[in-house]
């Protein structure tokens, strides 16, 4: 009940905003595009490109403890008796616009885990993970004889198997694994509208995991979707507070052609963040919570990126 009052407070919260700033156009918003510097938010796509040649790096630098479990049936389960989770996560990301309406990036990702099922029974390890490509095309810009359009922008994604995610040891307690070892294909849509003082951002994306083979068994992960959303507030002196909710959905998986059941997840998180901007950088500090799922870990997580533009 917690969580759907909170989900609905937050949509309230949403719908509140936009009208109040629909309310506060000026007329010097209506003849010229507003445009802040800003981080963006955390894990939410932002819909405009960069210009032609222009080239920007975002590291990300994360912390993850998990502090229990939703299970197959979304009810929360905490961690007793010492069992522990911790990750860290060391992510980073290049951008670079071919043309002013066609941008490609770059993500790689490294891990650090660490787990603890009970006192002296621990172990840590780690790696490179699975990297990402992504193409981005702007459909339609936003534009001050449509006041009502948000820029639009599609994207096609693969992610490619660099992770670790077979011949995995059993001393590790699976701190070894940083991978899944599929190649997964995606593409979806992303949505920005400025209105002063906010900027709304959304995306859908849908994610197709080609079959693979691991430990010698062809394993079928399902299809899933992000779906994530996010509200910037810009203050003066280049600060802005940020909120995101962020969606994953995905259904069970196939193991020598049978289906596995209780191996599908979800999970839904609620992202709070402050930034501060210039031109040239941009920085952004985030709390991260899981809020509901299924099959998934409970995380409270912290969460710095830097965006510094050539």
């Amino acid at each position: 009940m917690f969580r759907k009052a909170l989900c609905l407070i937050s949509a309230a919260i949403l719908l509140f905003t936009f009208n109040t700033a629909a309310r506060e156009s000026t007329d010097i918003e209506r003849t010229t595009i507003w445009n802040p510097p800003s981080p963006g938010p955390l894990n939410t796509w932002s819909a405009p490109l960069l210009k032609a040649k222009e080239l920007v790096i975002q590291p990300y630098f994360l912390y993850y403890r998990a502090r229990g479990i939703f299970n197959d049936k979304g009810s929360y389960k905490s961690y007793t008796g010492g069992e522990k989770a911790h990750q860290y996560v060391g992510d980073l990301i290049l951008y670079y616009g071919i043309t002013d309406k066609l941008e490609i990036d770059l993500e790689g990702f490294y891990y650090w885990n660490y787990k603890e099922l009970a006192p002296n029974v621990n172990a840590n390890d780690g790696g490179f993970g699975d990297s990402y490509a992504y193409a981005r095309y702007c459909l339609v810009e936003e534009a001050v004889e449509k006041p009502w359009m948000p820029c639009i922008t599609a994207i096609a994604q693969m992610k490619f198997p660099i992770g670790t995610y077979q011949k995995l040891s059993p001393e590790k307690l699976g701190t070894d694994m940083t991978g899944t070892g599929s190649y997964d294909q995606g593409y979806g849509v992303i949505l920005t509208k400025k209105i002063r003082p906010f900027i709304l951002h959304a995306d859908f994306i849908y994610n197709i995991p080609i079959e693979t083979t691991i430990d010698e068994v062809k394993t079928g992960y399902a299809n899933y979707i992000n779906c994530d959303c996010a509200m910037e507030y810009i203050l003066p002196k280049g600060f802005n507070l940020m909120i995101e909710a962020n969606y994953l959905q995905q259904g069970d998986q196939r193991r020598g052609g049978e289906l596995v059941p209780d191996t599908d997840s979800s999970s839904l998180l609620l992202v709070p963040g402050i930034g501060w901007s210039c031109e040239k950088v941009k920085a952004l500090l985030c709390y991260q919570r899981t809020i509901a799922g299924t099959n998934t870990n409970v995380n409270d997580s912290f969460a710095f990126t830097l965006v510094y533009t050539f």
